[in-house]
């Protein structure tokens, strides 16, 4: 199929700042392979129309009025919308990136890219390939590793077989006879747990343990 008979891309745009929303519009309106079929002001306009109109790819800000970017992108894709969202952003802290990707985003572009960029992303989102600058990679890899390492804090096999035993209601004492170790070895190890999972106490730990899965 020719460029000239392939179906335009159908493209929503929401932005709460007027001159971006337009600039933005006009780019993406220049283009023969897309067609923007929708322009809101702010969140809550966005989702309806996304709901209604069924866009391939919408383009949101991410700080709006009522439901920014990520929160439209979250109840879309609840709400089994095929919509492809991109997301546009003054922000760039690797968390904001994780967030909007872990929440239904299918692309992340600052609001520094260049027009160019964006329309070849919103292209790329349609085809089912993520955008991701290079320049935001690695810090959303560095944001996945520190996630990673909260929920497995890598205990020790000393540690967990003491972590189970504190669960099963064993004493200090009372490990340390299983294990043959000093008391004053599986405090040690005990803190050291805490330490990991971010509490303290007995108790806590291994509350804290189960709410992680550590322990079932």
């Amino acid at each position: 199929m020719s460029s000239s008979t392939r179906p335009r891309v159908r493209v929503l745009i929401a932005d709460d700042h007027p001159v971006y929303r337009q600039g933005v519009c006009r780019e993406l309106e220049a283009d023969d392979g897309l067609d923007v079929v929708s322009v809101c002001q702010d969140g809550k306009e966005a989702l309806a129309a996304i709901l209604e109109l069924a866009p391939d790819v919408a383009v949101l800000d991410h700080r709006m009025p009522g439901l920014d970017g990520v929160q439209v992108a979250l109840t879309a894709s609840g709400s089994g919308s095929p919509t492809r969202m991109l997301i546009l952003s003054a922000f760039t802290e690797n968390a904001t990136v994780y967030q909007a990707l872990r929440d239904g985003a299918w692309g992340y572009l600052t609001k520094e890219a260049e027009p160019s960029e964006i329309v070849q992303a919103v292209k790329a989102c349609h085809r089912g390939d993520p955008v991701l600058p290079p320049r935001l990679t690695a810090g959303l890899i560095s944001e996945i590793r520190n996630r990673t390492e909260i929920r497995d804090p890598r205990l020790t096999q000393r540690e967990m077989e003491i972590l189970t035993m504190l669960a099963s209601g064993m004493s200090t004492p009372d490990i340390a006879r299983a294990v043959f170790l000093a008391p004053s070895t599986v405090k040690t190890h005990i803190q050291h747990v805490c330490d990991k999972l971010g509490v303290s106490g007995r108790a806590a730990v291994v509350a804290e343990a189960m709410r992680r899965g550590i322990l079932d």
